[in-house]
């Protein structure tokens, strides 16, 4: 780490050298818009032709934070294109705000011609000319998010939501001619739009497709009729709201779902004939192989089986040419990624399994008249995870993808050519840490934005032969003047005392004046995440940095159950929401101990988010080590929880009524030790309020005191400056009052 510079004090008759003390983090520095470091570019997309490279305006840079700049990749000019204020300027709802955020929905799309874009302010769809530089509005949805816009694949017409139902318009400023390809009445059918469940737990972001020849849109059609409601009300006004969410939970019907085909030029819907059973199993993707083909994916209710389908579009007959399956669950990566048709009329696609223990790419060759049992080719192998496949190069026969290989804490790019049929495998990025590529539509550059504990963001524009120029870096820490905290990496022994647990613990300075040091624990523990990486932690990670500057050590452990460790490491958390996760925290907590004895064994605490807030209360409910914790919107009974996710790892309640118990912490609440402050947000549309209600009338029931704190209509990631500084303030406090 850098010292910071020097400054010159000039006394009476001398002079000396003397160094500024650190500057103190404060809960306000940390999480004021763009946090102390900067906000990087977001929305990171290339023209089709491959010319501009396009992002939201990141701090420090040319024109305002939010502004749509293009960089000319021939120039290295950077120009903008659309002001912050055409991209917003349609108010929209804290629910709609907090989905984009989360979700990654973007404000812009570009054209297949590389002339147009379309702006989504809040569902108010306007067409930016880039030659003219104008923006003319096409059409107002009224529907915020949702509205999902897009462009043929011609950019002659652009199709959007709106009232649940699917409508296309000329790309051609003023002409006000809307076509309703879809008319169906009422708020339970869906035509093309994504409901909650699917956008959060099958990561769907659309659900409909333009066909490769403008003709036809294929759409998924949801009908919501039988899911349950739960009221999201909104209690600021004069006269409350309620708004009623369709959410299934455990054991609920499930949105009964159908692929359909519509001209677009209007005409009645024509109904693939897929195997399914309505109202239970999913279609989690779906979309064109050509113009007369589609793929459809059929996931069963308890998320064993995949099947996949090729569909005809005249008729809509189908046939099953693959199905994946797993004893407990299937990994939840379900894209496809069609190669196109070759010489010999085969149509090989890539997609992921971990069926060999590790999530893995595969290649399947089907002919037109596909073998059942045709075998899968394996692309990628070994002791590591495929995290993201980023694109195919038809020129080259080459796949590119994000792995952890060689590094379980990091990851890096790699190439692999599938021309010689020796999988020719390259490593195209170099260093530590943690990279985000957005590959150019030529596969000949790529944007790099990476990351690594202690280093924030770098955005570069790089080739294949790891030549990149910088387009972007956040402000570092000591230029800053703050003194930061190298974590230490720390490799423990989980309960069973064979599985390595990566941890990190993040010890305060000036740890020698013989007071023993209370420590805070900070787990996630839940499937599929990681919380130990090398990676910038933006303001959670700096909120470690404050807690260890007011004496504390924060303790990360990743406890078997979580993921990026493969399939056997990840289903650990099968049947088992909490017992195993606590055991391994807890013989985490005895080693990390043993190997610190400057750590206080008396003054432990810990507190966690979403599941990580649910693993806080079944530690204080089940353990006597916590004298303090935090627990922000917690699942407090799986059962109040989605159909999806809670049924992958846990089943339906009526099978396994035992389980679902053992993992309420709403079960055992008369259990409760030391001091819990319970928080939520009383508009969070993913972990419900009646966790939070439900979880304190347990606690009133049995006479057991405890602090809740409320967040009026914030949504599960209670965001926004004021709610944030509010928030971590009474973390740190509750922390201080009873740790110190």
């Amino acid at each position: 780490m850098k010292r910071i510079a020097l400054v010159l004090a000039v006394f009476t008759t001398f002079a000396h050298a003397q160094k500024p003390a650190p500057k103190p983090w404060t809960v306000e520095d940390i999480f004021r818009d763009g946090g102390p470091t900067g906000t990087p570019p977001r929305n990171i997309e290339w023209s089709p032709d491959g010319k501009l490279l396009t992002f939201l305006a990141p701090d420090n840079t040319v024109g305002k934070t939010g502004d749509l700049l293009a960089l000319d990749t021939a120039t290295n000019k950077i120009t903008v294109l659309a002001t912050a204020e055409k991209l917003s300027s349609a108010p929209i709802s804290e629910k709609d705000k907090d989905h984009r955020a989360r979700y990654g929905m973007p404000s812009y799309t570009w054209a297949a011609d590389s002339k147009h874009l379309i702006l989504d302010a809040g569902g108010v769809i306007s067409l930016y000319d880039i030659a003219a530089q104008t923006a003319t509005r096409i059409v107002d949805t009224q529907n915020g998010s949702g509205d999902d816009p897009k462009f043929s694949p011609d950019a002659k017409s652009i199709s959007y939501l709106r009232d649940h139902n699917l409508f296309i318009a000329p790309a051609t400023p003023n002409t006000h001619k809307e076509l309703n390809l879809t008319n169906t009445q009422g708020d339970a059918l869906l035509n093309g739009e994504v409901d909650w469940v699917y956008l959060e737990e099958l990561d769907v972001r659309s659900n409909y497709f333009w066909s490769p020849d403008s003709q036809h849109i294929a759409y998924l059609q949801a009908d919501e009729a039988k899911v349950p409601q739960y009221p999201l009300t909104n209690l600021s006004g004069i006269h409350a709201t309620v708004d009623m969410q369709r959410y299934p939970q455990p054991g609920d019907p499930n949105p009964s779902v159908r692929v359909g085909i519509v001209s677009a030029r209007g005409s009645k819907t024509k109904w693939l004939d897929i195997p399914q059973s309505p109202g239970n199993d999913y279609i989690p993707r779906f979309g064109w192989i050509d113009a007369r083909t589609l793929y459809v994916e059929v996931l069963t209710r308890d998320q064993k089986s995949l099947n996949i389908y090729l569909a005809d579009a005249s008729s809509g007959k189908s046939h099953l040419i693959l199905t994946d399956k797993d004893e407990k669950y299937l990994d939840t990566n379900y894209d496809v990624f069609p190669l196109g048709e070759q010489s010999n009329g085969d149509q090989p696609f890539l997609f992921m399994s971990w069926r060999n223990g590790h999530t893995h790419i595969y290649s399947y060759d089907y002919p037109k008249h596909p073998l059942e049992d045709e075998p899968l080719i394996p692309i990628t192998s070994g002791d590591f995870d495929v995290q993201q496949f980023l694109g195919f190069d038809p020129k080259s026969h080459t796949a590119f993808y994000l792995s952890n290989e060689g590094n379980a804490l990091g990851n890096s790019l790699w190439s692999i050519s599938l021309s010689d049929g020796k999988l020719t495998k390259t490593r195209l990025t170099s260093g530590e840490g943690i990279h985000y590529i957005e590959f150019a539509p030529d596969f000949r550059h790529f944007v790099d934005m990476s990351s690594s504990a202690l280093h924030p963001y770098n955005v570069s524009l790089c080739d294949l032969t790891q030549q990149c120029s910088s387009i972007w870096k956040s402000k570092t820490l000591d230029s800053l003047g703050y003194t930061s905290i190298q974590p230490q990496q720390l490799q423990l022994k989980a309960a069973d005392k064979t599985t390595t647990l990566y941890a990190t613990l993040t010890l305060p300075p000036n740890t020698a004046n013989g007071e023993k040091i209370p420590l805070i624990l900070n787990p996630y523990g839940g499937p599929h995440d990681q919380s130990v990486t090398n990676a910038w932690g933006g303001p959670i990670g700096l909120f470690d940095q404050l807690l260890a500057q007011h004496g504390f050590a924060v303790l990360v452990v990743d406890n078997r159950g979580m993921g990026g460790r493969g399939r056997d490491f990840e289903q650990a958390a099968y049947n088992n929401f909490g017992p195993i996760q606590l055991e391994d925290q807890l013989t985490s907590l005895d080693q990390v101990l043993a190997l610190y004895p400057a750590l206080n064994e008396k003054k432990i605490g810990l507190w966690g988010w979403s599941w990580g807030a649910s693993l806080t209360l079944s530690a204080m409910e089940h353990s006597n080590r916590f004298k303090a914790g935090v627990a922000v919107a917690p699942v407090t009974d799986w059962r109040l929880y989605d159909s999806i996710y809670t049924e992958r790892y846990l089943g339906l309640p009526s099978q396994n009524a035992v389980t679902y118990d053992t993992d309420a912490t709403v079960k055992s609440a008369t259990q409760l030790k030391g001091k819990l402050l319970l928080v939520h947000g009383t508009g969070d549309d993913n972990v419900h309020l009646a966790n939070s209600m439900q979880q304190q009338q347990a606690f009133i029931d049995a006479h057991i005191p405890f602090d809740l704190q409320l967040y009026p209509n914030k949504t599960h990631s209670i965001a926004g400056y004021d709610a944030r500084i509010h928030l971590f303030n009474r973390i740190l406090q509750h922390f201080e009052t009873n740790l110190k």
